[in-house]
């Protein structure tokens, strides 16, 4: 059952309260409303605002016990944690940020369609919504580095249609680890790219929402694949 506040909002919706593009090593870009451009601005004005990805979110390979078959999504965004089951009891685990307070869903769906570096279209819901807060957004902004799906998406159906959720990289790194967005999950663009080239359109994505209820019947994490880690599996 999907939570109450399942809602048709594209994930994509906090870069109107200042999203950051790193450009150039010595600037950083944010997307204007008011004037549909991207600015550079001076990161050291923005340090306070800029945060590394802890270490805990970067990649691993990890044990696991699930009875969810090899090729399933398991996203737990309680723990910020979203897994790719491999079989014989192995999973490769990713950071992901997931939905702010609001926006947290859980439920099970099928990737629907996948695409590289793609588009975003902003729905009606999330245009009205932005612009009653005094943000302008885009009738629609092409793939790129500067596009808030980043370099991958995966689109989630359920019950044959869209969602309007993805899983999808992102222009905001630092944003990993935290709940930002409207729904989606977000993903490291060089995260995004390697489960893109794992994951099959048809697989299975299990959703665990924020009080991480139902997580016991879904899987439990055991531990570092201490092989796999060392040999590159």
């Amino acid at each position: 059952m999907f939570a109450k506040h399942l809602v048709l909002a594209l994930c994509a919706g906090v870069i109107g309260f200042g999203a950051l593009q790193p450009a150039k090593a010595e600037e950083l870009k944010r997307y204007n409303y008011a004037t549909g451009q991207w600015e550079t601005y001076d990161p050291s004005r923005l340090r306070h605002t800029v945060r590394q990805v802890p270490s805990e979110f970067r990649r691993k390979n990890v044990r696991i016990e699930t009875a969810e078959a090899p090729g399933t999504i398991i996203v737990d965004t309680q723990r910020k944690f979203l897994y790719f089951v491999q079989g014989d009891g192995k999973a490769v685990r990713y950071g992901v940020g997931v939905g702010r307070e609001g926006f947290g869903w859980s439920g099970v769906m099928k990737i629907g369609r996948k695409a590289e570096w793609p588009g975003w279209t902003p729905p009606p819901e999330m245009v009205v919504r932005e612009r009653k807060q005094g943000h302008i957004l885009p009738a629609y902004m092409e793939g790129g580095p500067d596009n808030p799906l980043g370099a991958r998406a995966m689109y989630l159906y359920r019950n044959g249609h869209d969602s309007q959720f993805r899983i999808h990289g992102t222009n905001q790194p630092w944003t990993i680890g935290l709940n930002m967005s409207s729904g989606c999950i977000r993903m490291m663009n060089e995260d995004v790219t390697n489960l893109y080239g794992r994951a099959d359109v048809g697989a299975k994505v299990v959703v665990i929402g924020p009080n991480g209820e139902g997580r016991d019947g879904v899987y439990r994490e055991k531990g570092f694949d201490l092989l796999a880690t060392i040999f590159g599996g």
